[in-house]
């Protein structure tokens, strides 16, 4: 979880969301008053890429390159970015355990100076999440020698996907329209592929596989269309389980209806054989899952999750559910994250008031993110959506996920990674209806839809220069950026900045870490390697003395150092009562 703060609309500077607010104010006006503006260019652009969206195939491999490259193409502005909230480090930590070659890692000795946000010490010591992340970002770690460029291909094969997926919906320029679009508004600077929480891109391929294959499955059964569904489920069980099943309840529904009432239903031999490599396939994740579950948190029926909340969290996930008692927590900083960041979220759901304020905000911020301002005009359109036949589906899923988001305490725009593809379709389906809107003899619908999509590539290159024209961008730790299109800023600089420092210098280091009163939760520092023990840095929190002095002496040998992130700079100097020298940390 992290702290929400609303943009801020009231700056002395011009930021990107009041960019965007004007930006799309002026297109709306020009596509009034002047539909017909640069109508030959945009026929010649328009004819370019409906010859490549006829290639349906080529269309899909052209986006997923197209995102890729571009995003390698701005590492010089947009570098590679360092993990700096909770959900990174958790990730990291499977990252490099699974690239270590191991499932997980013992407790260590002095694990109380150790604990940390979305990670658990006992009975081992492993992130609390799914294992999907992990093994992604370990992958970018082995093949690529960095964890990110996991993230950075997952981003292209999420664009490329949502485009296939689309193609089994709506005619393929529209597709391929939606797989530009999916770059230009997550695959470039969304927090999904630029930090290292990696559910959003994962799940939104897995929600394309399920949503992609199910019409292709009903209209022609093949054997590839089963097996690309199942690791669509699959994914979406390892990474974001409630909203999977959310979706895949639909998809259920319409298949097994198929199967038991489907004029083209295949017959039980057929039914054998493209579902014995399906089944196979399940069982295979299940027994891994299982056993995942077992090595981690020490049952095969422990989910992922449930240890890291049962020890420290108390407000549950649900809105039906009761707090739980507050546990004994070795530090006030961490009570402070789940006291005051999780638990007074679940307050507010007890009075009707604040359950429709909180509902309200999901829906905001979910529209913020997959469209933001500027793709907010087609929704004008949305009653016609409604009447068509062939969203039902899509409108259906929508329905069961707003039941499922309404029972829900907590909301990041990531939990609606799954459901990527159906916001895409139903989107694209209402820019189909405004490209048709007429006002007298003009087309201003067509003006419409192509200065929209004009302004997203617009907006993306303001996003480049955005530093050097020093446009607002959200403040750490405010997390507005976990509901817009244009991400974080370059976060996690500091401590970045100290770990290298200590890398450099000779023998083994230990960090002390201490907080200020009143210090933010979710600027969380003390994370560590796989191997505590044997990591050439180690970050520890400080505690009472006799503890203090008990981590010295297990680490004795070690160089001794005090950090202090609330000082601005951040302080680092030599861990010693006779020592007050203090040393800035290199900037």
């Amino acid at each position: 979880m992290t702290v929400i703060v609303a943009p801020d609309f009231h700056s002395h500077k011009a930021g990107l969301m009041t960019i965007e607010v004007c930006l799309s104010l002026i297109a709306g006006a020009v596509a009034l008053g002047w539909p017909n503006v640069a109508s030959g260019f945009f026929q010649r652009i328009e004819r370019v890429f409906g010859a490549l969206a006829r290639r349906r195939g080529l269309a899909v491999v052209v986006v997923g390159l197209a995102d890729l490259l571009l995003r390698l193409a701005i590492l010089p502005i947009c570098p590679v970015p360092r993990p700096f909230v909770p959900d990174d480090f958790s990730f990291l930590l499977a990252a490099n355990t699974f690239a270590s070659g191991r499932l997980t890692n013992p407790t260590p000795a002095m694990w109380t100076h150790f604990e940390s946000i979305h990670i658990s010490m006992q009975p081992s010591y492993m992130s609390m999440y799914f294992p999907a992340q992990g093994v992604l970002l370990a992958a970018g770690k082995v093949l690529a020698g960095h964890a990110w460029f996991g993230v950075l291909c997952a981003g292209a094969l999420m664009c490329a996907m949502i485009c296939w997926m689309l193609q089994a919906w709506l005619p393929p320029s529209w597709a391929l329209l939606g797989g530009i679009l999916a770059i230009l508004r997550l695959g470039l600077f969304s927090c999904w592929v630029n930090s290292y929480h990696t559910a959003g891109p994962i799940a939104a391929t897995a929600g394309a596989l399920v949503l992609g294959s199910l019409p292709r499955l009903l209209k022609v059964p093949r054997l590839r269309y089963t097996v690309l569904l199942t690791i669509g489920v699959i994914l979406l069980a390892t990474t974001r389980p409630y909203e999977g099943l959310l979706l895949c309840l639909p998809a259920g529904a319409v298949l097994g209806r198929w199967l038991l009432f489907g004029g083209n239903r295949p017959d039980a031999a057929a039914v054998l054989r493209i579902a014995s490599i399906p089944i196979i396939l399940v069982l295979a994740a299940g027994a891994g899952m299982a056993y995942y579950n077992h090595r981690v948190f020490g049952s095969a029926f422990t989910l992922p999750y449930t240890v890291n909340r049962n020890t420290y969290a108390m407000a549950p996930y649900f809105v039906w559910q009761s707090a739980r008692p507050e546990p004994a927590y070795h530090h006030e900083v961490m009570r402070r994250f789940y006291y005051e960041n999780e638990l007074a979220a679940l307050q507010d759901f007890h009075s009707l008031g604040g359950f429709l304020h909180q509902t309200s905000l999901k829906f905001a911020r979910g529209v913020l993110f997959f469209s933001g301002i500027a793709l907010l005009l087609p929704l004008l359109m949305f009653p016609n959506v409604l009447r068509d036949r062939r969203t039902r589906f899509l409108l259906l899923c929508v329905a069961v996920m707003t039941v499922g988001m309404l029972l829900q305490i907590f909301f990041l725009a990531y939990y609606l990674a799954p459901f990527t593809v159906v916001f895409y379709a139903l989107g694209l389906q209402a820019m189909r209806h405004l490209r048709q809107a007429r006002m007298d003899v003009a087309r201003v619908g067509v003006g419409c839809v192509r200065l929209m999509v004009t302004l997203c590539v617009l907006l993306c290159g303001i996003r480049l220069v955005a530093g050097p024209l020093r446009i607002d961008m959200p403040e750490w730790p405010a997390s507005t950026w976990n509901f817009n299109w244009y991400g974080p800023a370059a976060f996690g600089r500091e401590r970045a900045q100290i770990q290298a420092s200590l890398e450099q210098l000779p023998g083994l280091q230990l960090v002390i870490v201490r907080y200020a009163p009143g210090h933010n939760p979710i600027d969380e520092w003390v994370y560590n390697e796989p191997d505590i023990d044997h990591a050439k840095v180690i970050w520890a929190r400080e505690m009472e003395g006799d503890k203090d002095m008990e981590l010295l002496n297990y680490y004795r040998g070690r160089q001794v150092w005090l950090v202090q992130p609330d000082l601005q700079p951040p302080l680092i100097s030599p861990y010693a009562l006779a020592q007050p020298t203090l040393a800035r940390a290199s900037r």
